[in-house]
């Protein structure tokens, strides 16, 4: 933001939904710019950081490229969403952290079942299990299914217990 607000002389005054305005001669960027300029950016750096995890899933490109574009168009319509049901959802951290740790186990064990660095084993594949696909969606549906009934049960008898 730095670095844009550095390319763009601007007013501080908002003028409704314009990005930019009009002010002595000049044309000025308003705080909206910089306002969409921040959620772009944080949606392409929430698009970049999903790409491990997909990887973890498939390794055909077109399915990456096309799962990101569609994260990049459906990230900000859930940003409200996820927002109420983070109340809700208590342990949704820990089990983003154990879902994350699995993905990078995953991508851990193929990078070395496919070793071809020269310094790494003799740019020989090591003899590890594959995790197939079938397992990844698994254990995706499993953790985020238990993190999310866990966290509905926590959020009931907190409110049960709020409410005696």
């Amino acid at each position: 933001m730095k670095f844009v607000e550095s390319r763009f002389p601007a007013t501080k005054e908002y003028h409704g939904t314009k990005l930019f305005t009009l002010e002595n001669g000049k044309r000025l960027a308003t705080p909206l710019f910089f306002v969409i300029i921040a959620l772009g950016t944080t949606d392409l750096l929430f698009a970049l950081d999903s790409i491990p995890a997909i990887y973890g899933l498939t390794s055909e490109p077109y399915i990456v490229l096309t799962a990101n574009l569609f994260a990049l168009m459906g990230l900000r319509q859930l940003y409200f969403l996820i927002g109420g049901l983070l109340k809700k959802l208590v342990y949704l951290s820990i089990g983003l952290a154990v879902l994350l740790a699995f993905i990078g186990v995953k991508l851990l064990l193929h990078a070395l079942h496919t070793n071809t660095l020269p310094f790494v084993n003799g740019g020989e594949p090591f003899d590890v299990p594959e995790i197939p696909i079938w397992m990844s969606l698994a254990a995706i549906v499993l953790i985020l299914g238990t993190t999310t009934v866990l966290s509905l049960l926590k959020t009931r008898s907190d409110n049960r217990a709020a409410s005696a």
